[in-house]
């Protein structure tokens, strides 16, 4: 009888073990995120402990830059963050991961933080737009003759 129950379970849970290894092998380890377009969340920004500290991308941390932190979009890539209360805006890198339970879409420099005019709050609900990895022309400085 015993024999019978486990040839039983052996027979139903084999598949569901060769299935789930299959899956796992079949996805590439350097798959590219698929980013969201736009997403909508809470925004905070860094504490003064970080800076000076090392980021993620090798880079080191300063208050005085417009980076942000965010585990939802890929290092190094360009984003727009538009503060839903007052509808400031700002164009920033992501430079750094925050701690995978941190239940925040992004946290900002102190100086993004400040042209989105929330720093006497502290978060702020925000709309986040993906523009991707290369530089964008909004935020190149152009001299007027």
């Amino acid at each position: 009888m015993k024999k019978w129950i486990f040839l039983i379970t052996l027979a139903v849970g084999l598949p569901v073990v060769v299935a789930a290894q299959q899956h796992k092998d079949s996805i590439p380890l350097n798959r590219k995120r698929n980013v969201a377009r736009v997403q909508y969340g809470v925004a905070s920004f860094y504490h003064n402990k970080f800076e000076g500290r090392r980021t993620t991308n090798g880079e080191i941390f300063t208050q005085k830059k417009l980076t942000a932190a965010s585990n939802k979009y890929p290092l190094n890539c360009w984003v727009k963050v538009t503060n839903m209360r007052n509808k400031k805006s700002v164009i920033l890198r992501i430079t750094d991961r925050m701690h995978y339970k941190n239940p925040r879409l992004i946290d900002l420099s102190r100086a993004a933080a400040k042209k989105l005019a929330y720093t006497g709050h502290g978060l702020t609900r925000v709309r986040v737009e993906y523009l991707g990895k290369k530089k964008p022309p909004e935020t190149t400085t152009t001299t007027n003759k």
